[in-house]
């Protein structure tokens, strides 16, 4: 009996290896000999493709907001394409219709479908599209490479920081990246220091602050 098509979510917050882990995907899937395509949207490198921080890389079709999942595949298939699997990066950024699309390519073309995303914003809120896909994977995985807070604790929480200042208001979707010179930023933290607003600069400061000048002069 041939084995049922999947939709799988695997999550976790930023600097978990979630990218790693697709483009590992892709290479398994694709070594035993089934047929892929690869997806992104707003990549860390600003390009078509699927990047990791360890420096992997694959090219990748980029998704935009009126990207039709199902019309694609469909598309390809009566064209004499073979497909096998999708391997879905930065879901967290799709749109709800385009996540119900991925549903119905595994349920109806019996195709696996992977998808890799975050859970939760800057502001602790569900992305839309990883509710929708909470609401109708099949199995979600949280990976369990767990980055760390700067204090040395499991990081769940995804910061933003303007200009080196922690935010909690703002546009849901702003890229960025983990390089803290960067004028938007991104860290994580334990939900503690993430409810304080206390990242990894301002703790440098607020809790070993510098020795006063006392007897110089």
């Amino acid at each position: 009996m041939a084995a049922v098509a999947e939709l799988t979510y695997f999550t976790g917050p930023m600097d978990c290896g979630k990218s790693t882990l697709a483009l590992q995907v892709a290479y398994t899937e694709s070594h035993a000999g089934r047929e892929g395509r690869l997806f992104t949207m707003l990549d860390r490198s600003g390009q078509p493709a699927i990047t990791s921080r360890i420096g992997l890389e694959e090219p990748a079709l980029q998704v935009a907001p009126d990207f039709d999942f199902w019309g694609y595949v469909v598309a390809e298939l009566t064209s004499g394409h073979r497909i096998d699997f999708l391997v879905c990066d930065e879901a967290q950024f799709y749109t709800r219709t385009q996540i119900d699309q991925l549903a119905r390519i595994v349920d109806e073309l019996q195709l696996d479908v992977f998808c890799f995303g975050i859970l939760t914003d800057f502001r602790t809120e569900l992305f839309p599209a990883s509710r929708r896909l909470v609401e109708l994977c099949d199995r979600m995985e949280l990976l369990q490479v767990r980055p760390r807070c700067w204090c040395g604790e499991p990081a769940t929480h995804n910061a933003r920081t303007v200009g080196g200042v922690m935010v909690t208001e703002g546009s849901q979707v702003v890229v960025g990246d983990t390089d803290a010179s960067a004028e938007v930023a991104y860290q994580v933290l334990c939900r503690r220091h993430h409810r304080r607003r206390l990242t990894r600069q301002v703790a440098a400061v607020t809790l070993n602050p510098d020795p006063l000048p006392f007897g110089e002069g």
